[in-house]
Protein backbone atom coordinates (compact mmCIF):
# COMPACT_ATOMS: atom_id res chain seq x y z
CA UNK A 1 0.00 0.00 0.00
CA UNK A 2 2.60 2.19 0.85
CA UNK A 3 4.54 1.55 -1.98
CA UNK A 4 1.60 1.90 -4.56
CA UNK A 5 0.83 5.72 -2.82
CA UNK A 6 4.72 6.33 -3.13
CA UNK A 7 4.34 5.49 -6.70
CA UNK A 8 1.39 7.69 -7.22
CA UNK A 9 3.30 10.63 -5.48
CA UNK A 10 5.64 10.65 -7.55
CA UNK A 11 3.74 10.44 -10.34
CA UNK A 12 2.25 13.78 -9.72
CA UNK A 13 3.87 16.83 -12.04
CA UNK A 14 4.93 19.59 -9.89
CA UNK A 15 2.11 21.91 -9.57
CA UNK A 16 -0.14 18.74 -8.38
CA UNK A 17 2.46 18.16 -5.67
CA UNK A 18 2.50 21.86 -4.86
CA UNK A 19 -1.15 22.00 -4.22
CA UNK A 20 -1.23 19.10 -2.40
CA UNK A 21 1.07 20.76 0.28
CA UNK A 22 -0.72 24.13 -0.19
CA UNK A 23 -3.76 22.01 1.28
CA UNK A 24 -1.78 20.21 4.03
CA UNK A 25 -0.39 22.94 5.40
CA UNK A 26 -3.34 25.55 5.45
CA UNK A 27 -5.54 22.60 7.02
CA UNK A 28 -2.54 21.89 9.50
CA UNK A 29 -2.39 26.00 10.00
CA UNK A 30 -5.97 26.03 10.66
CA UNK A 31 -5.95 23.00 13.27
CA UNK A 32 -2.90 24.60 15.27
CA UNK A 33 -4.79 27.93 15.33
CA UNK A 34 -7.99 26.49 17.14
CA UNK A 35 -5.70 24.33 19.45
CA UNK A 36 -3.17 27.98 20.11
CA UNK A 37 -6.46 29.51 21.49
CA UNK A 38 -7.18 26.78 23.70
CA UNK A 39 -3.31 26.24 24.41
CA UNK A 40 -3.14 30.13 25.17
CA UNK A 41 -6.27 30.04 27.91
CA UNK A 42 -5.05 26.85 29.61
CA UNK A 43 -1.04 28.50 29.76
CA UNK A 44 -2.55 31.70 31.36
CA UNK A 45 -4.70 29.68 33.44
CA UNK A 46 -1.76 27.58 34.63
CA UNK A 47 0.15 31.06 35.47
CA UNK A 48 -2.66 32.72 37.33
CA UNK A 49 -3.70 29.46 39.43
CA UNK A 50 -6.95 28.75 37.51
CA UNK A 51 -8.25 26.08 35.42
CA UNK A 52 -8.68 27.23 32.36
CA UNK A 53 -11.59 26.06 29.84
CA UNK A 54 -12.03 22.18 30.89
CA UNK A 55 -16.04 21.83 30.44
CA UNK A 56 -16.35 21.27 26.56
CA UNK A 57 -15.04 17.74 25.41
CA UNK A 58 -14.05 16.41 21.63
CA UNK A 59 -15.32 12.39 21.27
CA UNK A 60 -14.89 11.98 25.26
CA UNK A 61 -11.50 13.02 25.38
CA UNK A 62 -9.36 15.37 27.05
CA UNK A 63 -11.64 18.27 29.17
CA UNK A 64 -11.67 21.69 27.00
CA UNK A 65 -10.35 20.11 24.16
CA UNK A 66 -13.69 20.78 22.60
CA UNK A 67 -13.83 24.51 23.35
CA UNK A 68 -12.35 25.86 20.21
CA UNK A 69 -14.68 23.88 17.68
CA UNK A 70 -17.37 25.24 19.81
CA UNK A 71 -16.12 28.92 19.68
CA UNK A 72 -15.85 28.08 15.87
CA UNK A 73 -19.71 26.90 15.82
CA UNK A 74 -20.79 30.29 17.84
CA UNK A 75 -19.32 32.65 15.20
CA UNK A 76 -20.63 30.86 12.55
CA UNK A 77 -24.16 30.69 13.46
CA UNK A 78 -24.02 34.43 14.62
CA UNK A 79 -25.39 37.34 12.50
CA UNK A 80 -22.57 39.85 10.84
CA UNK A 81 -23.86 43.18 11.71
CA UNK A 82 -22.77 45.57 8.75
CA UNK A 83 -22.85 49.76 9.97
CA UNK A 84 -25.42 51.52 8.29
CA UNK A 85 -22.97 53.89 6.90
CA UNK A 86 -20.04 52.19 6.55
CA UNK A 87 -18.40 51.06 3.20
CA UNK A 88 -19.95 47.43 2.52
CA UNK A 89 -17.35 46.08 0.20
CA UNK A 90 -14.05 47.07 2.07
CA UNK A 91 -16.27 46.49 5.27
CA UNK A 92 -16.42 43.34 3.96
CA UNK A 93 -13.01 42.99 2.08
CA UNK A 94 -10.64 43.98 5.01
CA UNK A 95 -10.74 40.53 7.16
CA UNK A 96 -9.55 38.40 4.08
CA UNK A 97 -6.63 41.70 2.93
CA UNK A 98 -5.80 40.78 6.77
CA UNK A 99 -5.74 36.94 6.87
CA UNK A 100 -4.23 36.09 3.42
CA UNK A 101 -0.68 37.34 4.13
CA UNK A 102 -0.60 34.93 7.13
CA UNK A 103 -0.93 32.05 5.17
CA UNK A 104 0.55 32.61 1.67
CA UNK A 105 3.40 33.35 3.47
CA UNK A 106 3.84 29.73 4.24
CA UNK A 107 4.81 29.14 0.41
CA UNK A 108 8.29 29.41 1.21
CA UNK A 109 8.75 28.39 4.70
CA UNK A 110 10.75 24.83 4.20
CA UNK A 111 9.05 22.65 6.41
CA UNK A 112 12.09 19.45 5.89
CA UNK A 113 15.01 19.29 3.76
CA UNK A 114 12.54 17.76 1.32
CA UNK A 115 9.19 19.59 1.62
CA UNK A 116 8.57 23.44 0.89
CA UNK A 117 5.53 24.48 -1.73
CA UNK A 118 7.66 26.96 -3.64
CA UNK A 119 11.63 27.39 -3.79
CA UNK A 120 11.81 30.47 -4.82
CA UNK A 121 15.03 32.31 -4.62
CA UNK A 122 13.93 35.63 -3.71
CA UNK A 123 11.83 33.96 -0.92
CA UNK A 124 13.17 36.72 1.72
CA UNK A 125 11.65 39.81 -0.90
CA UNK A 126 8.01 37.55 -1.04
CA UNK A 127 7.75 37.40 2.72
CA UNK A 128 9.20 40.89 3.55
CA UNK A 129 6.30 42.54 0.95
CA UNK A 130 3.78 40.25 2.09
CA UNK A 131 4.18 40.82 6.15
CA UNK A 132 3.80 44.97 4.54
CA UNK A 133 0.40 43.72 3.81
CA UNK A 134 -1.37 43.28 6.81
CA UNK A 135 -1.13 46.46 7.98
CA UNK A 136 -3.34 47.60 4.83
CA UNK A 137 -6.57 45.08 6.22
CA UNK A 138 -6.10 46.76 9.75
CA UNK A 139 -6.49 50.75 8.12
CA UNK A 140 -9.28 49.25 5.37
CA UNK A 141 -11.10 48.00 8.88
CA UNK A 142 -10.86 50.85 10.78
CA UNK A 143 -11.84 53.18 7.79
CA UNK A 144 -14.51 51.04 6.17
CA UNK A 145 -16.54 51.06 9.80
CA UNK A 146 -17.32 54.75 9.57
CA UNK A 147 -16.32 54.88 13.64
CA UNK A 148 -14.60 57.34 15.19
CA UNK A 149 -13.10 54.59 17.97
CA UNK A 150 -12.80 51.91 15.46
CA UNK A 151 -10.23 54.53 13.25
CA UNK A 152 -8.76 55.80 16.33
CA UNK A 153 -7.64 51.81 16.87
CA UNK A 154 -6.84 51.40 13.28
CA UNK A 155 -4.21 54.32 13.47
CA UNK A 156 -2.63 53.53 16.31
CA UNK A 157 -2.27 49.85 15.08
CA UNK A 158 -0.92 51.10 11.50
CA UNK A 159 1.86 53.43 13.00
CA UNK A 160 2.84 50.86 15.22
CA UNK A 161 2.98 48.24 12.37
CA UNK A 162 4.55 50.04 10.30
CA UNK A 163 7.30 51.66 13.19
CA UNK A 164 8.14 47.89 13.45
CA UNK A 165 8.41 46.47 9.94
CA UNK A 166 11.05 48.87 9.64
CA UNK A 167 13.24 47.11 12.30
CA UNK A 168 12.36 43.69 11.04
CA UNK A 169 13.26 45.01 7.45
CA UNK A 170 16.78 45.67 8.95
CA UNK A 171 17.21 42.44 11.07
CA UNK A 172 16.83 40.41 7.61
CA UNK A 173 19.33 42.59 6.21
CA UNK A 174 21.54 41.39 8.54
CA UNK A 175 20.27 37.68 8.32
CA UNK A 176 20.69 38.46 4.53
CA UNK A 177 24.60 38.98 4.72
CA UNK A 178 25.30 36.50 7.12
CA UNK A 179 24.01 33.75 4.93
CA UNK A 180 24.32 35.47 1.34
CA UNK A 181 20.84 34.11 0.17
CA UNK A 182 17.14 35.06 -0.14
CA UNK A 183 16.20 31.50 -0.63
CA UNK A 184 14.80 30.29 3.01
CA UNK A 185 15.83 27.07 2.09
CA UNK A 186 19.52 27.69 1.71
CA UNK A 187 19.43 29.85 5.00
CA UNK A 188 18.23 27.13 6.98
CA UNK A 189 20.84 24.68 5.08
CA UNK A 190 23.83 28.13 5.84
CA UNK A 191 23.07 27.10 9.27
CA UNK A 192 23.94 23.76 9.75
CA UNK A 193 26.73 22.12 11.94
CA UNK A 194 25.00 22.43 15.49
CA UNK A 195 23.44 25.01 18.06
CA UNK A 196 26.13 27.02 17.98
CA UNK A 197 26.31 27.59 14.11
CA UNK A 198 22.80 28.68 13.94
CA UNK A 199 22.71 32.56 13.42
CA UNK A 200 21.31 33.49 16.90
CA UNK A 201 24.97 33.07 18.32
CA UNK A 202 26.25 35.52 15.63
CA UNK A 203 22.80 38.00 15.48
CA UNK A 204 22.03 37.73 18.80
CA UNK A 205 20.68 41.70 19.03
CA UNK A 206 18.95 41.22 15.66
CA UNK A 207 17.48 37.84 16.69
CA UNK A 208 15.87 39.97 19.54
CA UNK A 209 15.13 42.59 17.37
CA UNK A 210 13.33 40.63 15.06
CA UNK A 211 11.28 38.73 17.30
CA UNK A 212 10.27 41.60 19.75
CA UNK A 213 9.71 43.18 16.25
CA UNK A 214 7.20 40.33 15.74
CA UNK A 215 5.54 40.58 18.67
CA UNK A 216 4.34 44.32 18.23
CA UNK A 217 3.29 43.12 14.38
CA UNK A 218 1.08 40.68 16.13
CA UNK A 219 -0.49 43.41 17.97
CA UNK A 220 0.26 41.20 21.20
CA UNK A 221 0.43 42.06 24.38
CA UNK A 222 2.49 44.28 26.05
CA UNK A 223 2.43 46.11 22.32
CA UNK A 224 -1.83 45.52 22.32
CA UNK A 225 -2.48 49.04 21.62
CA UNK A 226 -5.12 49.10 19.10
CA UNK A 227 -7.35 48.02 22.48
CA UNK A 228 -8.01 51.49 23.54
CA UNK A 229 -7.88 52.11 27.30
CA UNK A 230 -10.06 55.74 26.91
CA UNK A 231 -12.30 54.45 24.63
CA UNK A 232 -13.65 51.03 25.49
CA UNK A 233 -13.63 49.17 22.68
CA UNK A 234 -12.11 46.33 20.92
CA UNK A 235 -10.32 48.30 18.39
CA UNK A 236 -10.41 48.76 14.91
CA UNK A 237 -12.38 45.65 14.47
CA UNK A 238 -14.86 46.68 17.09
CA UNK A 239 -17.90 46.96 14.59
CA UNK A 240 -16.96 43.79 13.45
CA UNK A 241 -19.08 40.49 14.71
CA UNK A 242 -19.89 36.37 13.39
CA UNK A 243 -17.32 34.92 11.53
CA UNK A 244 -15.72 37.95 10.04
CA UNK A 245 -14.84 39.11 13.64
CA UNK A 246 -13.34 35.34 13.60
CA UNK A 247 -11.19 36.10 10.46
CA UNK A 248 -9.54 38.79 12.53
CA UNK A 249 -8.98 36.23 15.07
CA UNK A 250 -7.61 33.77 12.90
CA UNK A 251 -5.25 36.17 11.27
CA UNK A 252 -3.58 37.44 14.54
CA UNK A 253 -3.15 33.79 15.59
CA UNK A 254 -2.12 32.44 12.04
CA UNK A 255 0.71 35.36 11.81
CA UNK A 256 1.75 34.15 15.82
CA UNK A 257 2.52 30.97 14.37
CA UNK A 258 4.41 32.43 11.29
CA UNK A 259 6.94 35.08 13.33
CA UNK A 260 7.88 32.03 15.44
CA UNK A 261 8.13 30.31 12.26
CA UNK A 262 10.22 32.72 10.36
CA UNK A 263 12.63 33.57 13.73
CA UNK A 264 12.95 29.50 13.44
CA UNK A 265 14.25 29.93 10.02
CA UNK A 266 16.39 32.95 9.84
CA UNK A 267 18.31 32.45 13.77
CA UNK A 268 17.29 28.83 15.06
CA UNK A 269 18.46 26.80 12.10
CA UNK A 270 14.85 25.98 11.36
CA UNK A 271 14.98 22.49 10.68
CA UNK A 272 18.27 21.11 11.41
CA UNK A 273 19.16 19.15 14.76
CA UNK A 274 20.59 20.95 17.70
CA UNK A 275 23.61 18.66 17.74
CA UNK A 276 24.54 17.76 14.03
CA UNK A 277 27.95 17.54 13.12
CA UNK A 278 29.01 16.89 17.32
CA UNK A 279 31.56 13.35 17.77
CA UNK A 280 29.03 12.19 19.60
CA UNK A 281 25.11 12.94 19.15
CA UNK A 282 25.59 13.66 15.67
CA UNK A 283 24.86 10.25 14.24
CA UNK A 284 21.97 10.79 16.36
CA UNK A 285 18.00 11.92 16.31
CA UNK A 286 19.19 14.83 17.85
CA UNK A 287 22.03 15.61 15.03
CA UNK A 288 19.57 14.54 12.09
CA UNK A 289 17.64 17.20 10.45
CA UNK A 290 13.71 16.59 10.75
CA UNK A 291 10.32 18.82 10.50
CA UNK A 292 10.03 17.81 14.58
CA UNK A 293 13.07 19.82 15.26
CA UNK A 294 11.01 22.73 13.34
CA UNK A 295 8.09 22.32 15.22
CA UNK A 296 9.65 21.89 18.61
CA UNK A 297 11.31 25.30 17.91
CA UNK A 298 8.24 27.05 16.53
CA UNK A 299 6.56 25.61 20.26
CA UNK A 300 8.93 27.09 22.16
CA UNK A 301 8.84 30.28 20.76
CA UNK A 302 4.94 30.45 20.79
CA UNK A 303 5.16 29.67 24.56
CA UNK A 304 6.60 33.30 24.82
CA UNK A 305 3.86 34.79 23.11
CA UNK A 306 1.62 33.36 25.63
CA UNK A 307 4.14 34.34 28.60
CA UNK A 308 4.45 37.60 28.06
CA UNK A 309 0.49 37.87 27.55
CA UNK A 310 0.11 36.98 30.79
CA UNK A 311 3.10 38.57 32.57
CA UNK A 312 3.53 41.73 30.97
CA UNK A 313 1.55 45.22 31.70
CA UNK A 314 0.93 47.04 28.36
CA UNK A 315 2.83 49.96 27.46
CA UNK A 316 1.66 53.50 26.96
CA UNK A 317 1.65 54.21 22.88
CA UNK A 318 4.97 56.68 23.43
CA UNK A 319 6.91 54.33 24.91
CA UNK A 320 5.98 51.75 22.01
CA UNK A 321 6.91 54.34 19.66
CA UNK A 322 9.88 55.32 21.43
CA UNK A 323 11.41 51.67 21.54
CA UNK A 324 10.59 51.30 17.92
CA UNK A 325 12.26 53.93 16.71
CA UNK A 326 14.73 55.21 19.21
CA UNK A 327 15.62 51.80 20.21
CA UNK A 328 15.42 49.17 17.82
CA UNK A 329 16.02 50.50 14.76
CA UNK A 330 18.94 51.92 15.71
CA UNK A 331 20.38 48.65 17.40
CA UNK A 332 19.91 47.33 13.78
CA UNK A 333 22.09 49.69 12.13
CA UNK A 334 24.93 49.49 14.39
CA UNK A 335 25.11 45.79 14.20
CA UNK A 336 25.04 45.87 10.69
CA UNK A 337 28.21 47.82 10.62
CA UNK A 338 29.46 45.32 13.35
CA UNK A 339 28.69 42.28 10.78
CA UNK A 340 30.81 44.48 7.84
CA UNK A 341 33.78 44.45 10.09
CA UNK A 342 32.97 40.49 10.44
CA UNK A 343 33.20 40.21 6.77
CA UNK A 344 36.37 42.00 6.38
CA UNK A 345 38.55 40.29 9.03
CA UNK A 346 36.22 36.17 7.87
CA UNK A 347 34.93 35.98 11.66
CA UNK A 348 31.51 34.29 12.37
CA UNK A 349 29.86 32.94 9.94
CA UNK A 350 32.11 34.35 7.20
CA UNK A 351 34.63 32.08 8.06
CA UNK A 352 32.66 29.03 6.70
CA UNK A 353 34.19 27.71 3.26
CA UNK A 354 31.15 28.21 0.97
CA UNK A 355 31.28 32.16 1.84
CA UNK A 356 34.36 31.88 -0.49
Amino acid sequence: MLERLDTLWTSLPDYGRSTAWTLVVTVGLILCVALLTLWERKVIGWMQLRRGPNRVRLLGLLPGLGQPFADVIKLLIKEVVIPARANKILFRLAPVIALIPAFAAWAVIPLSPEVVISKADAGLLYLLSLTSMGVYGVIIAGWAANSKYAFLGAMRSAAQMVAYEIAMGFALVGVLMATGSMNLGKIVQTQAGGMLSWNWFWLFPLLMVYFISGIAETNRAPFDVAEGESEIVAGFHVEYSGIAFALFFLAEYANMILISALTTVFFFGGWQGPFEGWPLLGATFLGQPSFLWLALKVFCLLFLFLWFRATFPRYRYDQIMRLGWKALIPVTLVWIGVEMVMLVYRVGPWSRPWFH
